[in-house]
């Protein structure tokens, strides 16, 4: 289980975030939405250790992810794309993950299979697409074969027949008793796949529950993001 439990972040005179709380629980996809800025990514990297809070824990069953003796065995995680240098050839990326979270290497060939990149494992990341670089960063989140999948923008840059594969995953994932969260702008595919929802706009959590309870009251996901958010002006 996720937990964000009154989070809050600071940059200078700056609130970043305020007060956030909410969960991901084990057999859910939660997902996270908010404009631009609204806070999402400061709240994933805060979960995976890369920031700081200044007041408040996101923990990974009960702990924080720093702690965590395998975290890649608990959480796989994506954020910003693939992660891998440019030069470096995805077999080589995979390899130097599997090595650095104590994984055997016999996983590698496994996730370039299952994200569909078996074929491309000598190919430099710097000749992929954009779509098969979210592909590499899938199968180094996979990797450990964790409990809980966290994934910024997960579709970005795939086809159709991509985002379809990934909606299967996901589900899957959820449907044998993991959890996943994932922030998405696409709200046709959050309609899709998503339990949870967890809006947030200016650093503060507007609105969590199922997808039936946070747009009670809306005609659509995408009238009700637009609603708790700010409307139009929330985009600009």
């Amino acid at each position: 289980m996720i937990q964000f439990n009154s989070l809050s972040k600071r940059r200078g005179s700056q609130s970043v975030l305020s007060d956030v709380t909410f969960q991901a629980m084990p057999g859910r996809v939660t997902a996270f939405l908010g404009p631009n800025g609204a806070g999402k990514s400061t709240s994933l990297r805060i979960l995976l250790g890369l920031d700081r809070p200044t007041t408040g824990t996101a923990l990974v069953n009960g702990q924080p992810y720093n702690r965590l003796r395998e975290p890649l065995r608990f959480v796989g995680s994506m954020l910003d794309g693939s992660g891998a240098h440019r030069s470096r050839t995805a077999r080589h990326h995979l390899d130097w993950v599997a090595r650095a979270g104590g994984i055997p290497q016999r996983r590698v060939n496994e996730v370039l299979e299952q994200v569909g990149l078996a074929g491309a494992g000598r190919t430099r990341v710097g000749k992929f697409s954009l779509g098969m670089g979210q592909r590499l960063g899938l199968a180094a989140a996979l990797l450990g074969e964790p409990e809980a999948l966290v994934l910024d923008e997960p579709v970005n840059g795939l086809d159709p027949e991509g985002i379809r594969w990934i909606r299967s995953l996901l589900r899957g994932h959820a449907d044998a008793g993991g959890t996943v969260l994932l922030s998405s702008h696409l709200m046709a595919e959050v309609a899709e796949i998503a339990d949870d929802l967890v809006v947030i706009a200016a650093g503060h959590v507007v609105a969590a529950g199922t997808i039936p309870q946070v747009t009670g009251g809306y005609s659509s996901l995408e009238d009700a993001f637009f609603g708790l958010t700010g409307g139009e002006e929330a985009r600009r």
